[in-house]
């Protein structure tokens, strides 16, 4: 069976018809601006709790903390500036891309850190619930795996074009990973051992007038599996059958939107890092939370 085929037979059971996106999108909850003061916004990631945390790739010093509750932010984690991805993993530490130090590192959530790989120009990752870490390494254009054990993999180089965000199907069989320097979402099939096996353009993203790629940023998975892709035209989202459902215009019209996360005591919000602000719009569907 051809990989594109593989992978819709894979995904066909929740290929049930999609709504549009204005039945889970409300006129009446707006973007609200919820953190601001910062360089370059990124590395989005939730915990159980619905706490956001994220990063200040340019200017910031660590990991910092949305809480919640409160809606307060404070600087979580001090001294690991450069990070610009960002995942709580099933043992409950911090999976980073350490950008900065060109490393993929896991952080206590006292701040202890280990080294899990070096010499790597990594840009975004995914933890999955068996513990193996997907990331992205944008100029190569390779997708790496570190396995539960320690093993390190390329699973995937030269086919996609400046691999960006990148995120899990709720099932955890298929890995997505957006093109920067192009229109595609790329998937793949998990296989048990965490290898990818039939990677293949999945997903088209629109582009903008006169332009032909579509920045393909940050990605998320919402609980029901549509896939959330932050665009140079917004955040555009993907049935599980890789149809695009709609696109959530950005914050700010003239910025940019660069990393996305549901977060929240539900997990109902939608928030993006758009520059130097991190903003939140509620939605009518959930994310999925590892």
């Amino acid at each position: 069976m051809k990989p594109l085929l593989l992978l819709l037979a894979l995904l066909a059971p929740v290929c049930a018809q999609d709504t549009s996106l204005h039945e889970y999108l409300s006129d009446a909850e707006p973007w609200k601006e919820a953190a601001s003061g910062y360089a370059f916004t990124d590395g989005l990631c939730v915990d159980a709790d619905g706490n956001l945390f994220f990063t200040d790739v340019k200017a910031g010093k660590g990991i910092h903390k949305l809480d919640a509750g409160t809606g307060k932010v404070d600087l979580f984690l001090d001294s690991l500036p450069g990070i610009s991805g960002l995942q709580i993993g099933p043992d409950g530490r911090f999976y980073a891309c350490h950008n900065k130090e060109q490393r993929i590192i896991a952080i206590t959530m006292k701040g202890e850190v280990q080294v899990l790989l070096t010499g790597v120009k990594c840009n975004d990752l995914v933890v999955s619930k068996a513990g193996h870490v997907y990331f992205t390494e944008t100029p190569t254009q390779m997708i790496h795996l570190v396995t539960k054990d320690g093993k390190h993999i390329i699973a995937d180089q030269g086919r996609v074009a400046k691999p960006n965000g990148i995120t899990i199907s709720p099932d955890e069989r298929t890995l997505f990973v957006s093109e920067h320097g192009g229109r595609h979402v790329w998937a793949w099939r998990i296989e048990d051992d965490g290898t990818l096996t039939g990677g293949a353009p999945f997903m088209t993203m629109w582009l903008p007038v006169g332009k032909e790629t579509a920045s393909g940023d940050g990605a998320t998975t919402e609980s029901k599996g549509r896939i959330f892709v932050t665009t140079e035209l917004g955040v555009q989202v993907f049935d599980p059958a890789g149809r695009l459902a709609g696109i959530i215009a950005k914050p700010v019209a003239d910025g940019k939107v660069v990393s996305c996360e549901f977060a929240g005591k539900d997990h109902d919000i939608l928030y993006v890092a758009a520059g130097d602000r991190i903003f939140g719009r509620r939605l009518k569907v959930t994310g999925y939370f590892r």
